[in-house]
């Protein structure tokens, strides 16, 4: 595997930039502009080899993307109650689609987007309280969308969640900062040409010293989702996602080449 420096690596990035339209084996989708590129750095997945910088992460995405980007995975406190599996699962969960053919007659699936702007349609929104220096997930029966989910609707009226699963600022800040600290962000347009989908890496970031009173503000504005992706055999993890064109704006110094 090759190793570089951030010199040689903004180099490198600036080539493939001049390759223009670049094929690929990969899905059209966030996860293959990012494998793509690193297959043409000739790095493995999610490892930057830049000695002496563990802190710096690469990340691709395609600019007409309308996914999320995901910045990292983080179960809610308190950890002790194992809130998914535990609490949400099996008292505000709904039938899985696929219950009684893929998996067991009595599969639930808890799966949510949520953010701090909107409730979703089952109720569960995201608030942010700085007081308590915590974000935690509410759910209110009255902002469930009764059309779309006439049954559900009556398993959950009236109830309260109670306790609430949060994250703490503190650990919010070691989680982000230490994953997050320093990036190298890529911007791509795709497009198929015969057929194939070709990538072409057009806009390069760095950027340093990610912004943790930047983060909370993001979450606060709706920016930053917390995606739940559960079911009853197993939980796929709590995910912080983040909305398309504002990643950039997590940090103190940003520099394009």
């Amino acid at each position: 595997m090759k190793t570089y420096t951030k010199k040689s690596l903004i180099k490198a990035l600036i080539k493939i930039r001049e390759k223009g339209w670049i094929p690929t084996g990969r899905a059209n989708n966030d996860g293959g502009v990012g494998n793509t590129l690193e297959d043409l750095l000739g790095i493995e997945e999610n490892n930057l080899p830049i000695p002496n910088a563990s802190e710096w992460e690469l990340k691709a995405q395609k600019r007409d993307t309308t996914s999320l980007i995901t910045l990292f995975h983080m179960e809610p406190s308190p950890r002790a109650y194992k809130f998914v599996p535990s609490i949400l699962l099996p008292q505000f969960g709904w039938n899985h689609q696929k219950a009684g053919t893929k998996y067991p007659v009595d599969e639930k699936s808890f799966r949510q987007t949520i953010n701090a702007i909107n409730y979703s349609n089952r109720g569960f929104i995201v608030k942010v309280d700085r007081k308590q220096r915590k974000i935690f997930v509410d759910f209110d029966y009255h902002k469930i969308a009764t059309v779309d989910h006439p049954e559900w609707i009556n398993t959950v009226k009236n109830k309260i969640l109670d306790p609430k699963p949060y994250w703490g600022f503190d650990d919010l800040y070691h989680k982000a900062g230490t994953k997050l600290h320093n990036c190298f962000f890529v911007w791509a347009e795709s497009k198929k040409i015969k057929g194939i989908v070709h990538f072409h890496y057009k806009e390069i970031f760095m950027l340093k010293k990610f912004d943790l009173d930047k983060f909370i503000n993001a979450i606060e504005s709706g920016n930053i989702y917390i995606d739940f992706d559960a079911r009853t055999g197993h939980n796929h993890g709590t995910k912080f996602r983040l909305k398309k064109g504002t990643f950039i704006n997590l940090y103190a110094e940003v520099q394009q080449y």
